[in-house]
């Protein structure tokens, strides 16, 4: 286990999770609060469209990502407030309409080790756009979530009373889901769409089961995200397991263990 920072594809494999596992869990705190669990889940599949036409018209499949990702969190806003009381109807347009135009241009695509390593995530085999990519929007999404606390608090409580308050709510959100939108798109390689979802809702599941303050609830997150993201690597490079895979089911373990622990208590 000492060797395994003598290797630059897992020192920075270690950094992009590190930095990944401070900015997902950070959104997740403020996508659960606001019911929005299932964004993951569409953006998610909506850049696996945009891997496919990236692939098929020959340009960088993280870039295609990216731009159907931006699209579809302004395409959610827009159909959110064309329906304001049924806000998960947005969702769960963007995730038909991903699945649905990967399933087609799937058809196009030919080769698919490529495609895979976007379903699963090869975080030990990216490149240096990838690399440089993650680290620049990382440290763009944490200055946001930090400027923007106070506001995003209040946003996901109270919108109503944020929008009298005289904050720029119907802005702030579409940015908050655009910016959701571009760490998906950046995380699709790494961890794989298919995974993505789990690492925005289960470190916050987690923290949630300790019962803690709002803020304290956002830095426990981020605790979690970060020991299931970087002892997941540590485990995949041991046992030769797969980085994405290893890193979820270690958050399904320990939400598992988290929510008999208090039965166990009652039984003693």
């Amino acid at each position: 286990m000492a060797d395994i920072l003598q290797y630059e594809y897992m020192r920075r494999a270690l950094l992009i999770g590190l930095a990944l596992s401070l900015v997902i869990p950070s959104m997740g705190v403020v996508i659960v609060n606001r019911r929005l669990s299932m964004i993951g889940d569409a953006l998610s599949h909506v850049s696996l469209a945009g891997v496919m036409l990236g692939l098929l018209l020959g340009f960088n499949p993280v870039a295609g990502a990216i731009l159907t990702c931006v699209f579809a969190a302004f395409s959610m806003e827009w159909i959110r407030r064309r329906f304001p009381s049924y806000g998960e109807i947005a969702t769960a347009i963007l995730m038909s309409a991903g699945v649905g135009l990967a399933s087609l241009l799937s058809g196009f695509v030919r080769g698919g080790a490529n495609f895979e390593s976007f379903l699963f995530g090869t975080i030990v085999a990216i490149g240096d756009f990838e690399f440089y990519m993650i680290l620049a929007v990382a440290l763009a999404v944490l200055a946001f979530l930090y400027f923007g606390y106070e506001k995003l608090l209040y946003l996901s409580f109270d919108p109503v009373g944020a929008r009298l308050a005289g904050i720029p709510t119907d802005f702030l959100s579409g940015l908050f889901v655009v910016l959701t939108g571009l760490t998906v798109a950046i995380s699709a390689r790494t961890v794989g769409v298919l995974i993505i979802s789990s690492l925005l809702v289960l470190p916050v599941s987690c923290a949630l089961q300790l019962k803690l303050s709002y803020k304290k609830t956002h830095i426990a997150s981020t605790i979690f995200g970060v020991l299931f993201t970087e002892a997941g690597l540590i485990l995949s490079y041991a046992f030769g397991l797969k980085p994405g895979g290893s890193i979820v089911l270690l958050g399904v373990a320990t939400l598992i263990l988290l929510l008999l622990a208090p039965a166990a208590k009652n039984i003693v």
